[in-house]
C-alpha cells in the first residue's frame, strides 16, 4: 500500500515559542506533518524554556525541585540547555536555527524565513515581536499568506493586553484555581497541572489549521490573537454561566462528583492512592463486595444513591481505612472484579510500567547526543491510515544551522562565516551567558 501523507506535510512552521504553550503547540504540528523550525538565539538565555540557567551547577540541579531540575540522573553535563526534560518534552520532530533578532542582520534573517514559511508561532512577553520590528504587519509586508499565531496571557487588545503572566497566575486570575483546590484546604494546594499552557497550546494549533483551512480559500494569511486567559475561561464555562444566570458561586468539589461517591484513597505503602466512582445501586453493592460485606453497610444512611450522599465524609474514612491496609494494586484488582469503576493513580514510574501503555506502544525511545536514550511520551491518538511517528529527537539549540542557512536560505560560505562572527550562529551560548 502507498504511504499516506500525513495532514500537514508540505507546511513550514516557525517556532519562536518559549515555555510551555508555544513549543508544545509547535511540535503538535510537527506530529501531523509539518516541517518545523525552532528559532532560537544565542545571545539570549529564556528561563524556564530550556533550563534553570545555562551553565547550572550540579549543587543546583540537585537542589532544584523535579519539575525544575529534572536533568537526566541530575547531572547538568556539557550543554545543560540541551538536557532540560520541560524543553525535550515538546522538542522531538523539529528542526533547529539560531539567529539574533536584536540586529537588523538576524531581522532581515527571519524576514527571509518567513517568506518561505507558512505559520508562525509566538508567545512571548506582549509586545515584545513589535519591539524587535517582527511584528505582526511587519511580516505580512514580507509574505502576505502568512499565518501569524501570537498567544498572550490575556490577548493582544483590551486593558490588561501588556500584564505579563505565566500559565498558574492565568488559572488564578481566571478562577481556576478556586475550582481546583482541595476542600479543606486554600487556593495555594493547587498543584501544577496548568491547564492554562496545556490548553492554550491545543488552541494554537487548532487556530492554526482553521486558517490555514481559511487560507485555501482566501489566498491570503491572518493573525490570529490567543488569549491564555479566554482560553481557560472557556475550558470552565458551566460555573460561570452558573454566576451569570443563577448567581451561584461554584465551590471546589476536590476529588468529588456532583451525585456520585467519588474520592481518592490512601492505599498502603509510601504515597500510594487509587481512586473511584460509585454512581449507583450496583456500584455500591460491588463496593461492599469488594470489602467484605461490612456490617456498618447495612444501616439505612446507606440505603439509597441520595442518602449515601449525605453520609460522604463518613464513607470516605471507612473506604480510607480499608485501602490503607491494602496495596494499591491488590485494591484496585478486587474492585474492578466485583464491578467498581476503580484505578490507581499512577506516578510516572507507574506510567512507564502500566501494561496497558505498554501494550499500545504509547511510549517512544529517542536518542539525542546530549542527553542519551530515554523512554519520552509519545502520540496521544492515532490515524487509521497514516502513520504518526518521531523522525526527530528533541532539537538541540541550532543543530541544523548549516541545513537552514545554506539549503533553505542560500546563504553563501562567505555569508555564513560573517553570521558566525556576528553571534548569530551557533550550538552554543554565548560567553557572556552564564
Amino acid at each position: 500500500m502507498d504511504r499516506i501523507p500525513l495532514p500537514l506535510e508540505g507546511v513550514r512552521v516557525l517556532d519562536l515559542g518559549i515555555v510551555l504553550a508555544g513549543p508544545f503547540a509547535a511540535q503538535m504540528l510537527a506530529d501531523l506533518g509539518a516541517e518545523v523550525i525552532r528559532v532560537e538565539s544565542i545571545q539570549h538565555f529564556p528561563p524556564a524554556t530550556r533550563g534553570i540557567r545555562a551553565h547550572p551547577t550540579l549543587e543546583e540541579v540537585r537542589r532544584a525541585p523535579a519539575i525544575s531540575g529534572g536533568y537526566p540522573d541530575r547531572e547538568p553535563g556539557e550543554r545543560p540547555w540541551n538536557r532540560f526534560p520541560w524543553f525535550n518534552t515538546t522538542a522531538r520532530n523539529k528542526l533547529g536555527m539560531t539567529v539574533d533578532l536584536r540586529q537588523e542582520e538576524g531581522r532581515d534573517i527571519l524576514r527571509r524565513l518567513v517568506a518561505l514559511s507558512d505559520v508562525l508561532i509566538t508567545n512571548v512577553a506582549p509586545g515584545t515581536m513589535d519591539r524587535l520590528g517582527v511584528g505582526y504587519d511587519a511580516l505580512a509586508a514580507v509574505n502576505d499568506r502568512l499565518i501569524y499565531v501570537e498567544a498572550t496571557s490575556f490577548g493582544s487588545s483590551g486593558p490588561y493586553r501588556r500584564y505579563r503572566a505565566y500559565g498558574p497566575q492565568v488559572e488564578g486570575f481566571a478562577g481556576h484555581d478556586l475550582l481546583r483546590k482541595y476542600r479543606d484546604r486554600d487556593i495555594t494546594s493547587s498543584g501544577w497541572v496548568v491547564t492554562a499552557d496545556a490548553g492554550s497550546a491545543m488552541a494554537i494549533v487548532l487556530a492554526a489549521q482553521i486558517a490555514l483551512y481559511a487560507r485555501r480559500k482566501t489566498g491570503v494569511g491572518q493573525y490570529v490573537d490567543v488569549s491564555l486567559l479566554e482560553n481557560v475561561l472557556g475550558l470552565i464555562a458551566t460555573p460561570i454561566l452558573d454566576y451569570t444566570i443563577n448567581g451561584r458561586v461554584a465551590e471546589s468539589l476536590g476529588n468529588r462528583h456532583f451525585t456520585a461517591i467519588q474520592g481518592c484513597y490512601r492505599c498502603a505503602g509510601n504515597d500510594r492512592w487509587l481512586v473511584l466512582t460509585i454512581s449507583d445501586d450496583p456500584g455500591w453493592a460491588g463496593l461492599m463486595r469488594a470489602m467484605g460485606d461490612p456490617e456498618w453497610a447495612r444501616d439505612e444512611r446507606f440505603a439509597t444513591v441520595h442518602s449515601r450522599r449525605r453520609q460522604h465524609d463518613e464513607i470516605d474514612e471507612r473506604i480510607t481505612a480499608w485501602t490503607s491496609g491494602l496495596d494499591r494494586d491488590e485494591a484496585v484488582t478486587r474492585l474492578r472484579e466485583t464491578g467498581v469503576v476503580a484505578g490507581p493513580v499512577l506516578d510516572d514510574a507507574d506510567a512507564y510500567a502500566d501494561p496497558h501503555l505498554a501494550q499500545r506502544d504509547y511510549f517512544v525511545e529517542m536518542t539525542q547526543a546530549d542527553t542519551g536514550t530515554h523512554l519520552y511520551p509519545g502520540m496521544p491518538y492515532r490515524f487509521a491510515r497514516a502513520q504518526l511517528s518521531v523522525r526527530h529527537p528533541p532539537v538541540r539549540l541550532g543543530e541544523h544551522n548549516d541545513e537552514i542557512y545554506r539549503d533553505l536560505l542560500g546563504v553563501s560560505d562567505e555569508e555564513y562565516e560573517s553570521l558566525k562572527d556576528a553571534g548569530h550562529v551557533g550550538t552554543e551560548y554565548a560567553e557572556h551567558i552564564r
